[in-house]
């Protein structure tokens, strides 16, 4: 079973959150993949993790890059918006209410969700009960006011 980790957003957006997590992932030696909900979504992740930190460097690949398909087994992040894991990732990172069918083929998987947004923590709340009802073990974290992450359940 993978361990399930929903991230609830309110002090920063998934954009904020995301480059700090995946750079732990890499520290950790293990592969990511980031699903988005969109074409559109994945190009402007894409754009974003090149430019997140001027003091940083963040490998990654996304969906739709023809000129490094041939590289795309060695990524360490690679951004799409389809249940696809060309690079053998660890860990995968659902955003913006990216969903998935499956989620056995990864050691971890990382539920990101805004929580000003009603529909959004709806479906978290579903997926969360879902989920736990398939025997996965959840965790569910959130932000205290000194933007630390606190595990709450």
């Amino acid at each position: 079973m993978s361990e399930i980790l929903f991230y609830h957003l309110e002090r920063h957006t998934f954009e904020q959150t995301l480059p700090v997590l995946l750079e732990k992932t890499l520290e950790r030696g293990w592969k990511a993949v980031v699903q988005t909900a969109s074409p559109e979504q994945v190009k402007a992740l894409d754009e974003h993790l090149w430019r997140w930190r001027d003091n940083s460097f963040l490998p990654h690949m996304a969906a739709g890059d023809e000129k490094g398909a041939a590289y795309i087994a060695d990524q360490p992040i690679f951004v799409t918006d389809q249940s696809d894991t060309p690079n053998a990732a660890n860990v995968l990172f659902l955003v913006d209410g990216a969903t998935r069918e499956t989620l056995e083929a990864f050691d971890r998987c990382v539920i990101m969700f805004d929580g000003r947004d009603e529909e959004t923590l709806a479906q978290a709340r579903a997926q969360w009960a879902a989920l736990k009802d398939s025997g996965h073990e959840l965790t569910y974290w959130q932000q205290n006011a000194e933007d630390k992450w606190e595990k709450r359940a």
